[in-house]
């Protein structure tokens, strides 16, 4: 007997060391646990109780426990005063923090039981006038206690706003209850206290706490979901009270069994190799942050399930957020990708404009309700630049400490629902407004961490759009530039001709020849300026036609003479053909003459020649002149406004004349060294 007595004094007073750690531990989270200093004296008074159990050693004191009145009073009353303390928190509990509490009826009842059976008990151990019945009074009591606690933990777990910490509390204390109203329920109908089973009890506690004490300690603060208790993805859950209940009551009533049928001994084995266990698991715990978030994984990936389906619902936001559309349909298509992710029936988008947000679209809000503008500067737009979140409908303090900001307009807003501000590179751009939620729940934090997600995801969708249209605007406006560029490009080579024909008609006016030259070069002028307008007009289209190459060469060094170095011409076969458009592509000769002539100087030469590659022409143009860089070719030869004239140029013959081959088939290359000259080749499909 002496051996049963350590063996429960053991057990015991290590329940009350771990009961002692679970009070400590919520001590330690009382303002982020929001549970109130009724529930802290519970898991406080709990500790107590293992420890009174631990002194009075009530198995080993009286072989026949039944007959002894003073150990029985005292159990009632110790056990009472826990139970009835924890029953008195759970309730208060419940009626703080959630939406649906207990019916009052039950509610008064908790109350009264909570007062009245410690009074009782206490009133029995003075006087002892119960002594007859006290042990019954002592297990009818407790399973009512037993059962008003598991009850009230049911209606938290139910109705808490999703609170990861506070469910895994419900859980450590859930599996206690149970097991009390096990042991009370099995000591009635044998009408003793049965050693065997309150030592399981006590290894029951431990193995609850300590899950319930470690799990709080690496739970993030942050992590506020709505959940829903299963064993793994693999296995269908029915989270049903009665399914809870009855399965939990089976395990361990079959456990039960097991530790009495195999006597006392077997329990202790048990016990020890639990105490041990803990013990080394909590070292570890302390010791090794990656076996923390080891466990942080496991207990997220096996123990709980997220109010969203997080994989299935991005890829739905992105095929949404990727379709082709209009810019002026990008609005429409944002908050119609947004409440279709919170399922809500209305939804509705301001954008920032002119320093304030202005009403862009709605989805299924009353039609007569007026979407008024709001000031940039307002302190509901400065908290959304923030990237706060607003829930009008929410029932939790820290969600609602905004909501005194919100505009009048938007607080008349049927079932508003959630506001998400759209922060681009932390930058508000707007925000979106759901209404009417299908489920007519409340939002959580896990609503609130998606909705700051979805809304940058799409701020980013919109501020792609907006800068894809002014993109265009700006392409457009570019078109225009170029094109004007091209025009006073062609204009100022037209110029250089009547220019030189001006200068030399003062000297030359009386020279047949001359006037017959002048004659011929205002005709040029006025044929490519006829063919220019044309063009610009789009009535005409270039005219693609089979052309000898020969001919188009010789038309462009013709035009080319009165320039020096004079450019000169050999090896090309007078039967190579090309198809192209005739004054296009003499102009693109025409270009790179010219610049050939101005970077060479009056001695140097420019030699243009022929060669055969197969399918292609190759026309080589090739000088004496300054010669170009590497880096320059690279980054600037082909790009418009891009010129080595130092104001002389434009910049836009060789844009033009690469441009031009390439919409033929053909291409350019150059090769160039300062202070040495340039070869340019280009390769032209023949016909």
């Amino acid at each position: 007997m002496q051996s049963s007595l350590s063996i429960t004094a053991l057990i015991y007073l290590a329940s009350s060391f771990i009961s002692l750690s679970f009070f400590l531990t919520l001590l330690l989270r009382y303002k982020r646990l929001h549970l109130g200093p009724a529930f802290i004296g519970a898991a406080f008074t709990q500790s107590t109780f293992f420890l009174g159990i631990t002194l009075l050693d009530p198995f080993t004191q009286q072989k026949h426990l039944e007959h002894s009145s003073q150990i029985i009073s005292q159990i009632w009353l110790i056990e009472s005063i826990q139970l009835g303390l924890w029953l008195f928190a759970l309730v208060l509990a419940t009626q703080r923090l959630c939406s649906n509490s207990l019916p009052k009826i039950l509610r008064i009842s908790a109350y009264t039981l909570s007062i009245a059976i410690p009074g009782l008990a206490l009133s029995n151990l003075l006087s002892d006038y119960l002594e007859d019945i006290q042990l019954q009074a002592l297990q009818w009591s407790s399973i009512v206690f037993s059962v008003f606690c598991f009850l009230s933990l049911e209606q938290l777990y139910r109705n808490l706003p999703h609170n990861r910490p506070l469910r895994v509390i419900c859980l450590g204390l859930g599996l206690i209850f149970i097991f009390d109203a096990l042991i009370y329920a099995h000591n009635l109908i044998n009408h003793e206290l049965n050693q065997s089973l309150w030592q399981a009890r006590a290894s029951v506690s431990c193995i609850a706490l300590a899950f319930t004490t470690v799990a709080l300690l690496f739970l993030r603060d942050n992590q506020l979901h709505q959940v829903n208790l299963r064993f793994s993805r693999s296995v269908v859950f029915y989270s049903t009270s009665l399914t809870i209940s009855g399965a939990l009551l089976l395990l361990l009533g079959a456990g039960g069994y097991y530790v009495e049928f195999n006597e006392a001994s077997w329990s202790s084995v048990i016990f020890s190799a639990i105490a041990a266990t803990s013990t080394i698991a909590i070292v570890l715990l302390f010791s090794s942050s990656q076996i923390r978030q080891g466990i942080n994984v496991f207990i997220n990936k096996h123990l709980f399930n997220y109010k969203y389906d997080y994989r299935n619902e991005w890829l739905k936001l992105i095929d949404l957020l990727s379709l082709p559309t209009e810019h002026k349909q990008c609005g429409d298509i944002a908050i119609s990708a947004a409440a279709d992710l919170f399922r809500c029936k209305s939804s509705a988008l301001w954008l920032v404009q002119d320093r304030q947000l202005v009403a862009a679209e709605q989805q299924g809000l009353n039609p007569t309700l007026k979407l008024e503008n709001i000031e940039l500067d307002s302190a509901f737009a400065k908290t959304l630049a923030q990237g706060w979140v607003f829930a009008p409908s929410a029932n939790q303090k820290q969600m609602c400490q905004y909501n005194d900001q919100l505009p009048d307009h938007v607080e008349e807003i049927d079932h508003c629902w959630l506001i998400m501000p759209l922060l681009v590179e932390g930058t508000l751009n707007g925000f979106i407004l759901l209404a009417e939620p299908q489920s007519n729940e409340r939002p959580n934090w896990e609503d609130l961490d998606l909705a700051k997600t979805v809304g940058r995801q799409i701020a980013s969708y919109i501020s792609r759009h907006e800068q894809s249209e002014l993109l265009s605007e700006a392409r457009q406006f570019e078109a225009v530039n170029r094109l004007s560029a091209f025009l006073m490009h062609d204009l100022k080579n037209l110029i250089a001709q009547q220019s030189l024909v001006v200068k030399n008609a003062e000297k030359h006016k009386d020279n047949p020849a001359f006037v017959e030259d002048a004659i011929s070069t205002i005709s040029n002028s006025v044929e490519r300026m006829n063919t220019l307008l044309r063009k610009l007009k789009q009535n005409e289209p270039e005219q693609i036609q089979s052309i000898k190459l020969k001919t188009l060469i010789l038309d462009a060094v013709r035009r080319c003479q009165k320039s020096l170095p004079t450019p000169s011409l050999s090896n090309i076969d007078p039967d190579i053909s090309i198809k192209a458009d005739f004054d296009s592509l003499v102009m693109v000769f025409t270009h790179l003459i010219h610049n050939a002539q101005d970077a060479t100087s009056d001695q140097g030469f420019i030699d243009i020649y022929y060669q055969n590659d197969n399918e292609y022409a190759l026309v080589i143009i090739e000088d004496n002149g300054e010669g170009m860089s590497n880096e320059f070719i690279r980054h600037k030869l082909f790009r418009a406004f891009e010129s080595t004239k130092a104001g002389k140029g434009m910049g836009v013959g060789v844009f033009q004349a690469k441009e031009y081959i390439e919409s033929i088939g053909g291409h350019i290359d150059v090769k160039s060294q300062v202070g040495e000259g340039t070869t340019f080749t280009l390769s032209i499909p023949t016909a």
